[in-house]
């Protein structure tokens, strides 16, 4: 069964070295964001955290926006469109990721989180009803039960970071149904406006959550927290969703998917080099079958995709 993101979004049969360029620094940027979260949180209490992140990326993007004179989002179902990437990329996105980022360490943390295209997948065959080829349902079977392995230690442990792997799933699942909202976006909206807006309208639920629960008075505005801050909403946040945004323009997801196993290798490299993160037996094999899966799900929604002339949907929309 051909899924309607399928029909409507461009596809090629290679990714040109510049998409591919782009697609490898978003991954970058990403595995950056676990440990600046657990940096950060030292000084900060995770919900506070979180939408000060929030509101400072969508504050930087509309007010680019407002500077370039970009046109203004117009329709209610575009609207309709930015609000469920804002619940769902950023309101359920970063609950799961800054609950997650107190409980499990930040190489581990980035592993799980990048799980998100066997998500996708098993979303999609559970409610869309897609079919998944033989090499899927191996994918899906290998990858999570990779992700078990990954938290079996943490069953036996004096503190479980059971919770932080499920808040840091949630997370995962939040960016997996982002990414299919955002992909019928595309080539629709201003990306500036979109990608800042979503990202304030993502903030408004945080905000309620992190002052209903939490004291305002308990951040410390030291200068590491505020260069952590900016670093993080700038470089890690609003540039990363920008140019994922325009990627989702030119290339398929299920392509773009396929360069999401960089992610938690750059993130166990960062866990390793800067936190002294180390994992052992049971994690390293839970490790490598969810990267398995990972590719064994991105490849054959690779090479089952159907190829288009690129660049279809800016003529569909009248771009």
């Amino acid at each position: 069964m051909t899924s309607m993101d399928e029909i409507m979004e461009p596809r090629t049969a290679r990714i040109s070295p510049g998409i591919a360029a782009g697609a490898v620094l978003v991954m970058f940027l990403w595995a950056v964001c676990f440990p600046l979260i657990k940096v950060g949180l030292a000084d900060s209490p995770p919900m506070l955290f979180a939408a000060l992140r929030a509101a400072l990326s969508g504050l930087v993007l509309l007010v680019a926006a407002q500077l370039l004179r970009r046109p203004a989002i117009e329709g209610r179902s575009v609207w309709g469109g930015i609000v469920l990437v804002g619940l769902t990329a950023t309101s359920l996105g970063f609950f799961g990721m800054f609950y997650g980022g107190e409980r499990v360490s930040p190489g581990l943390a980035t592993v799980i989180a990048n799980t998100q295209p066997l998500i996708a997948a098993a979303l999609a065959w559970s409610f869309l009803n897609e079919h998944l080829t033989v090499m899927q349902r191996w994918g899906l079977a290998t990858g999570f039960a990779g992700i078990v392995l990954i938290a079996t230690p943490s069953l036996s442990g004096t503190e479980s970071q059971l919770l932080g792997i499920i808040f840091v799933l949630l997370a995962a699942v939040g960016i997996a149904v982002s990414n299919v909202a955002l992909k019928r976006l595309a080539g629709r909206v201003d990306i500036l406006r979109a990608m800042g807006w979503q990202l304030f309208i993502g903030a408004v639920p945080l905000t309620v959550l992190a002052v209903s629960t939490e004291t305002v008075s308990a951040i410390n505005w030291s200068v590491s927290f505020v260069i952590n801050l900016v670093s993080l909403s700038v470089f890690g946040t609003a540039a990363a969703f920008v140019l994922w945004f325009s990627l989702l323009r030119r290339a398929s997801l299920s392509h773009l998917n396929a360069f999401t196993f960089l992610t938690p290798i750059f993130g166990l490299a960062m866990g390793a080099v800067f936190f002294a993160e180390r994992v052992h037996g049971v994690e390293v094999a839970g490790i490598g079958l969810s990267l398995l899966g990972i590719y064994w799900v991105s490849r054959a929604a690779k090479a089952h995709a159907p190829v288009t002339e690129a660049g279809s949907i800016e003529r569909q929309q009248g771009g």
